[in-house]
């Protein structure tokens, strides 16, 4: 990313950017300047300066001729970062309020890689309701995952989120270690209903996870959810986990 880049990335318009890191470059210099090496027209640099120096990153000097102006030092900008984060999360609170009220009549999208894995354990945090898993196989101890879970489970205990998981028969027969991160409410499906894809359940959302196997998903490429977002949808799940529950043999 080039300096350009950058600074539109942190607010500034092309415009300013450039007059920015031309002030950078040029020190303490006039419009005229500004203008012919930045290549900025004229009549546009006036504008730019003015917002500039309302976001404080460049300051006028003034004189009997002719004002010139300098960039304050880019440490500045910084400083306009950590205004912006600090602003997140003052307000982070009730838009995510809004946002967990708000009703969702239907709505489906798709979680990749480990970046969606940790959004998949947002969504369950953030939620706050019981969790109930279908055809788990251990995935969350997977060597590209396990680093966030201690976090998680702790997240879950702090909240007294419950865990209720049906697990994958091999996940018995190797007394896998997930069996001690998940509490004692857990059974076993039989052999025959072997899966490699597994359905989580928490509040309305209901997460399908591919190709994953004991201890493991596939491939980087492999970790997707398919999520889906109703509540009726989650009820009836709920409902069917619920069956299969009753079904299983305690363990």
């Amino acid at each position: 990313m080039d300096h350009q880049e950058l600074l539109q990335s942190l607010g500034l318009s092309k415009n300013e950017a450039k007059i920015y890191e031309t002030l950078l470059r040029q020190g303490e210099v006039g419009v005229g300047v500004i203008s012919e090496k930045s290549g900025v027209h004229r009549r546009n640099v006036y504008d730019s300066l003015n917002r500039l120096m309302e976001k404080g990153l460049v300051f006028e000097v003034v004189e009997s001729v002719e004002n010139k102006y300098q960039a304050c030092e880019p440490k500045k900008l910084t400083e306009i970062v950590i205004e912006k984060l600090e602003a997140v999360d003052k307000a982070l609170p009730e838009l995510e309020k809004l946002h967990f009220s708000t009703p969702s009549t239907y709505r489906v999208h798709t979680y990749r890689g480990k970046e969606g894995w940790k959004q998949y354990m947002r969504d369950i945090i953030k939620t706050g309701e019981p969790f109930y898993s279908i055809g788990a196989q251990g995935a969350w101890l997977d060597e590209r995952v396990k680093s966030f879970i201690p976090a998680f489970l702790q997240q879950l205990k702090t909240k007294k989120i419950p865990m209720h998981h049906l697990f994958d028969s091999d996940v018995k027969a190797s007394n896998h270690p997930i069996l001690k991160e998940v509490g004692k409410d857990y059974k076993f499906l039989p052999k025959k209903y072997a899966t490699t894809s597994g359905v989580d359940i928490f509040g309305d959302h209901v997460n399908i996870m591919h190709h994953q196997y004991l201890g493991q998903v596939g491939t980087d490429d492999e970790i997707t959810f398919t999520v889906i977002v109703n509540k009726n949808l989650a009820d009836s799940f709920r409902t069917w986990f619920q069956y299969m529950w009753d079904m299983c043999p305690r363990n």
